[in-house]
C-alpha cells in the first residue's frame, strides 16, 4: 500500500466540526477570537481540552488551544479515552496519517515504536494498532492544532481503553522518557460531567478541575471512584498531568470552564467542559 495514501478518514468531519475547509477555518478563527488569549508566564508542556462538538465545546477547546498559538513543535502526543470497545489497553493507529479538512497529519511511527518499547520494558503493556476506527475525541482536537501552531506536525496518537492508575501512569512515564530532549506538546482529551442538572454539574466539575489545578494525577482518577467528580477522559487527564511533571511541568492554569447549558439554554442534563495549560513556571531571580 502506498503509505501516502494510507490514511484514516474522518468519520466526524460534517457532523462533529464543517467538512468544507474553508467553513472549517472560518470556523476556528472565529471560536479563537471570541477568547482572549491565555497568557502563561513559562514553556508550555501541555494543554487539556474538551472533545464535544465546535458548537457545543469549541470556545473551551479554543482557550485551551490560543494558548498553543505560534509554537512549532515536531511531535504532538493527543492522549484521549476510547468510546468504543477493541482489543487492546492502550490504542494508537495503523494508519500512516490522520485526514482532516485542513489537510493529512502524518503519524510519527518511529516515535510510537521507540514509546511502545518503553511501555512495554516498563510495565508489560503493549500499544494495539487499530485501522478505520470512528473515536472523535481524538480527531476532534486535530483542526485546532493544525489552525494554531506554527509550522506542520507529527502525530502521536494513543487512546485509553483502561483507565487505571497503574495503565495511565505506566504509559505516562514511558510517554515522558520517549519525548524527552524533543520539540513535542501534549494534548489531554476530555470532557468533564455528564448528564446531570447544571448546579450538580458544576460542583462535580469544580472538583475535577480543582485536582487538575493541584497537578494531582491520581486524584483526577480516583475523583470518579470517590463519586465527587467524573471525566470521561480522566485518564487523558492524568497521563499529560504525569508525564508534564516528568518532563519539568511544575503549574497547571485552568483557563476556562462551561457546560452544554450555555450554548443550548437547558441546564436540566449538561456535559461539562474545562480548558487547561500545563507549563515549567518562569520565576524571575531574587
Amino acid at each position: 500500500m502506498n503509505k501516502l495514501g494510507d490514511i484514516r478518514p474522518s468519520p466526524i468531519a460534517g457532523s462533529w466540526y464543517p467538512a468544507d475547509p474553508e467553513e472549517l477555518s472560518r470556523s476556528l478563527d472565529k471560536q479563537l477570537s471570541l477568547v482572549s488569549p491565555a497568557v502563561i508566564n513559562g514553556d508550555i508542556i501541555g494543554v487539556i481540552a474538551p472533545h464535544a462538538g465546535y458548537i457545543y465545546s469549541g470556545e473551551t477547546a479554543a482557550l485551551a488551544f490560543s494558548a498553543l498559538k505560534g509554537l512549532e513543535p515536531a511531535i504532538v502526543a493527543v492522549i484521549s479515552p476510547l468510546h468504543r470497545s477493541y482489543p487492546g489497553q492502550i490504542l494508537t493507529s495503523a494508519h500512516q496519517a490522520y485526514a482532516t479538512p485542513l489537510g493529512p497529519i502524518p503519524i510519527a511511527h518511529d516515535v510510537l515504536e521507540r514509546l511502545d518499547e518503553a511501555l512495554s520494558s516498563q510495565a508489560g503493556i503493549q500499544l494495539s494498532r487499530i485501522r478505520n476506527d470512528t473515536e472523535h475525541s481524538l480527531e476532534i482536537e486535530l483542526p485546532f492544532l493544525q489552525r494554531v501552531l506554527g509550522q506542520p506536525f507529527q502525530l502521536l496518537p494513543l487512546m485509553l481503553l483502561d483507565q487505571s492508575q497503574m495503565v495511565v501512569e505506566s504509559l505516562a512515564h514511558a510517554l515522558a522518557a520517549t519525548l524527552d530532549g524533543m520539540s513535542a506538546i501534549l494534548v489531554g482529551s476530555t470532557d468533564l460531567s455528564h448528564f446531570y442538572p447544571g448546579p450538580v454539574a458544576e460542583q462535580l466539575d469544580a472538583e475535577m478541575l480543582s485536582r487538575i489545578k493541584a497537578f494531582n494525577p491520581a486524584g483526577v482518577i480516583s475523583a470518579d471512584d470517590e463519586g465527587v467528580g467524573f471525566a470521561c477522559g480522566r485518564g487523558a487527564a492524568a497521563c499529560v498531568l504525569w508525564a508534564g511533571k516528568d518532563l519539568g511541568a511544575d503549574s497547571v492554569e485552568i483557563l476556562g470552564y462551561a457546560n452544554s447549558g450555555d450554548v443550548t439554554g437547558d441546564y436540566a442534563s449538561v456535559v461539562g467542559y474545562g480548558a487547561a495549560a500545563i507549563y515549567r513556571a518562569a520565576y524571575e531571580n531574587a
